[in-house]
Order: structure tokens, then C-alpha cells, then sequence
């Protein structure tokens, strides 16, 4: 989305479709860590973001990735222990072309909801 001046009045200037493939809760050990996650749990998202639109985007996860459940507000889930396995999903997609890979992120608890700037996906991730 491009704003105004002020970073207002947003305005839709391409579409990305989403396609949730998996979530598999990891240990640190299973993601080549020392590092305990600072929410309480990692999870490994597998998604496939593909370009539908007429122009090119840009995604970056990292810092705009959030997660939340019945009883926590919406936290910041990104980390830097990797994008997990496959291409990197943070690039410019150009018209037409897609990526499927994986991003690590540190939530909560299992189950809740992640969701990407804002509501601009939303994934509800399984409680086991």
C-alpha cells in the first residue's frame, strides 16, 4: 500500500494472494539455536505469497508480523533465526511470480492467530 505525505489515506497499489501451507511448532535445537524463543514458543510457517496484481511488491515479514490469541494482545512475532527452509518469502514479486518458503516465528503459545501488517493475511495457527 502507498500513503499521502503523511502516511495516511492508504491506497491499494497491487494484490498478493496467500496460501497457508503449514505450521510446525520447533525447538530451538531443531532451528540451530541457542536462543530460547522470548514469547514462549517457535513455530515454523510455511506460506506461498504470489503477485496477483498489475504491479510489483514488496514484502518484508520482519518486523510486521504479529501474533495474538483470546487472551494476549497482538505481540511481535518476527525473530532473526532464519527464514526457516526454502527461498526467502522477503523480496519484490513482480507480476505472476511466487515464492513458497518458510519463516520461523516466536509466538505465544500454540494456537492464536498471526497475522501480517495489519490484517493483511491472517493465519490461524493449530493449538497442537
Amino acid at each position: 500500500m502507498d500513503t499521502d505525505e503523511y502516511g495516511e489515506n492508504p491506497t491499494v497499489t497491487t494484490k498478493m494472494q496467500v496460501t497457508f501451507k503449514s505450521a510446525e511448532y520447533v525447538t530451538a535445537a531443531d532451528i540451530d539455536t541457542t536462543n530460547e524463543p522470548e514469547l514462549g514458543q517457535y513455530v515454523r510457517l510455511t506460506l506461498t505469497l504470489k503477485n496477483v496484481g498489475s504491479k510489483p511488491a514488496d514484502v518484508s515479514m520482519y518486523g510486521a508480523t504479529t501474533w495474538e490469541d483470546g487472551s494476549t494482545a497482538a505481540q511481535d512475532a518476527t525473530t532473526l533465526e532464519g527464514v526457516g527452509e526454502g527461498p526467502e518469502l522477503d523480496t519484490t514479486y513482480k507480476p505472476g511470480q511466487s515464492v513458497t518458503g518458510s519463516l520461523v516465528l516466536d509466538v505465544g503459545a500454540k494456537g492464536g492467530i498471526v497475522s501480517y501488517d495489519g490484517d493483511t493475511f491472517r493465519v490461524e495457527l493449530p493449538t497442537s
